[in-house]
């Protein structure tokens, strides 16, 4: 049995090994978020809060289609109807959504990625490199459809915030936690690669758990009939990951300040308190 493995992951490896190994991954995602809203103190569990927790789950549930050969990869949304984004007269916005329309492109063996992006209709082109992760790789294994996996795990801290919007007033909370990231990844598919910004291990990451995010691969297809396409994207005003992170908390500034207004202009007398966590 041990010989006929090792044959057989022999063999795989001269095909991976091919000029030509390409592929197709299809990854489905969702995120749960904490959200509290309430017009009342005494109702924190209002029909509100339902609402708007079910429409968040709805707009974080996403497909996305990783395209990929040895070394490169481009990671894109696939395109779907759009969920509702107003709840009983409250819009929700996502800032850095990108709009369906991101493009993230990502070089393994040269560890460099270009994303782009969209923020309030402008484009924007992330080009910066990539970051190694400290994974700790276990022996324990499971089944993803047909291919053997293995557990690698990461933990990183980072700095948090949450807000409290009362009546137009805005409290703002840092915390600075320990995000745990848990991967499944197959070395039968011998890429070092994954969805999103994932990647670093001596196989192919098929699966995601990191906080509030889970990441699943439901479909794979090795050296599709169709040959992949994997094209850098070059559109969009060139910035690094650093001045990209500063544009992004500037505009969540700017909508929460719009918001604050809106509030006490319309609402003189009436309080509501939101309070997004995630």
């Amino acid at each position: 049995m041990r010989v006929q493995l090792f044959l057989a992951l022999v063999l795989l490896s001269l095909i991976v090994g091919a000029q030509d190994f390409q592929g197709k991954a299809t990854y489905k995602t969702h995120r749960n978020m904490d959200i509290k809203v309430s017009t009342d103190q005494n109702a924190p569990n209002s029909a509100m809060q339902k609402k708007l927790h079910d429409q968040l789950k709805k707009m974080s549930q996403k497909t996305f289609t990783l395209n990929f050969n040895k070394s490169e990869s481009t990671y894109t949304q696939n395109k779907e109807l759009k969920p509702e984004t107003q709840t009983g007269g409250v819009s929700i916005v996502m800032i850095g959504d990108g709009g369906g329309n991101d493009v993230l492109y990502k070089d393994v063996n040269k560890k460099i990625y270009r994303n782009k992006t969209e923020i309030s209709g402008k484009n924007f082109l992330i080009e910066d490199k990539l970051q190694t992760a400290d994974w700790e790789m276990t022996a324990e294994t499971k089944k993803i459809g047909k291919f053997t996996c293995y557990k690698a795990t990461r933990s990183r801290e980072e700095d948090r915030v949450s807000f409290t919007m009362t009546d137009g007033d805005k409290e703002e909370t840092k915390e600075k936690v320990t995000v745990t990231t848990e991967v499944w990844y197959t070395p039968e598919i011998p890429v070092s690669n994954g969805p999103g910004m994932f990647w670093g291990l001596p196989g192919l990451i098929l699966e995601v758990h990191e906080g509030k995010l889970t990441i699943v691969c439901t479909e794979l297809v090795l050296n599709p009939s169709d040959k992949v396409s994997i094209d850098k994207p070059t559109k969009g005003k060139k910035v690094s990951q650093e001045k990209f992170d500063k544009i992004m908390r500037e505009k969540t500034e700017e909508m929460m300040e719009r918001f604050k207004n809106n509030r006490k202009s319309k609402n003189k007398g009436e309080s509501i308190s939101i309070e997004i966590q995630g």
